[in-house]
């Protein structure tokens, strides 16, 4: 039984493989690569603005998007860096050590107004 199965395998299944390949029309040709970008244009939803202070010796990266800041990350001159993150989006800052610190279920903004 083993051996009428590999042989009908190593038949049957080269042969509808040939068969699919010779269905498809002789004259394709390749689609052609896009265009490029033009020079300058950016998609301001997509990129946000960073901004970099220097206050009282720490480095700090604002992160706006749509002009609304959302993140801020602290780089103190000793130490590890630390994050300011808006998560409801009401200007409440909460402090976080890592991006990836607990377990954080995804958020979007579906709406505003």
């Amino acid at each position: 039984m083993r051996r009428l199965l590999m042989l009908s395998m190593f038949t049957v299944l080269p042969a509808i493989a040939l068969a699919q390949t010779s269905k498809l029309p002789p004259d394709l040709q390749p689609i052609p690569e896009p265009p490029p970008m033009p020079a300058g244009v950016v998609d301001q939803d997509q990129e946000p603005d960073i901004t970099i202070n220097q206050r009282n010796g720490n480095k700090e990266e604002e992160y706006r998007l749509g002009g609304k800041l959302y993140m801020v990350k602290v780089t103190p001159p000793h130490g590890t860096p630390y994050y300011l993150v808006d998560e409801q989006g009401n200007g409440v800052m909460t402090r976080m050590n890592t991006l990836t610190s607990g377990t954080r279920p995804p958020m979007w903004v579906i709406k505003t107004w």
